[in-house]
């Protein structure tokens, strides 16, 4: 039989702001779990990656659990994983902090670096572009949510991809924001979507998107 309420695990790697992300999810209609288990983590319909802090740091903390192996199993099986914050930046390429430079998951090409801003970090509310096509932001295209954080990446990871010649058959749809310069405030990538700002933490709005990646997870049938 399908559950009512589909499975989400939130990866506890001791990073994250993780327990009002797992309200918010539960407001949104799952049933969650905070956990780093690789069982749990493998059978959940959704994995929510939080990350808070230094990107070096959140790195280190994901590697000590695991949580890059268990990240790549999921989307290699097509399995949904959901970044947030610096679990966004994480999937880039690499990050640069003080002139030290950590590699991320590479998930996506592209370097998380300082934003170009005279005010840092950037905290509050902010408007975003998505695309046309999005799904995530179906019905809060307009809306604003809340961001905290003093890096960022500006450069399109799509574009990238078609400059390196290793376009994917479904190429990342990038949301933007603005804080001194462009940056990446989400992208959506097949099973593999992230956001840079905070939707547990921005409102109606934030509650939205949760709800719209709820309820588009694929169901698994449970015994």
């Amino acid at each position: 039989m399908t559950d009512p309420r589909p499975a989400v695990v939130v990866l506890d790697y001791g990073s994250g702001n993780t327990h009002s992300a797992v309200r918010a999810l539960e407001r949104a209609g799952a049933d969650v779990a905070l956990t780093a288990d690789p069982t749990l983590v493998a059978d959940a319909d959704g994995l929510v990656v939080p990350g808070v802090g230094a990107f070096a740091a959140v790195m280190d903390q994901l590697l000590a659990v695991g949580g890059d192996r268990m990240i790549e199993r999921r989307l290699a099986g097509g399995r949904p994983v959901l970044g947030i914050c610096v679990g966004l930046q994480v999937l880039f390429a690499a990050g640069v902090e003080h002139g030290s430079r950590t590699a991320g998951l590479d998930q996506w090409p592209g370097v998380v670096e300082p934003l170009a801003a005279e005010i840092v970090p950037h905290m509050g509310w902010s408007l975003v572009r998505p695309p046309a096509d999005t799904v995530l932001f179906r019905g809060v295209e307009d809306e604003r949510f809340y961001f905290v954080h003093s890096y960022g990446v500006a450069t399109d990871p799509a574009v990238l991809l078609a400059e390196a010649g290793t376009t994917p058959m479904t190429p990342p749809l990038v949301t933007w924001a603005e804080h001194g310069a462009p940056f990446v405030a989400a992208v959506e990538n097949g099973p593999l979507s992230a956001t840079q700002f905070h939707p547990e933490k921005s409102g109606d709005a934030g509650a939205r998107l949760l709800r719209n990646w709820v309820e588009n997870l694929p169901r698994r049938a449970r015994a």
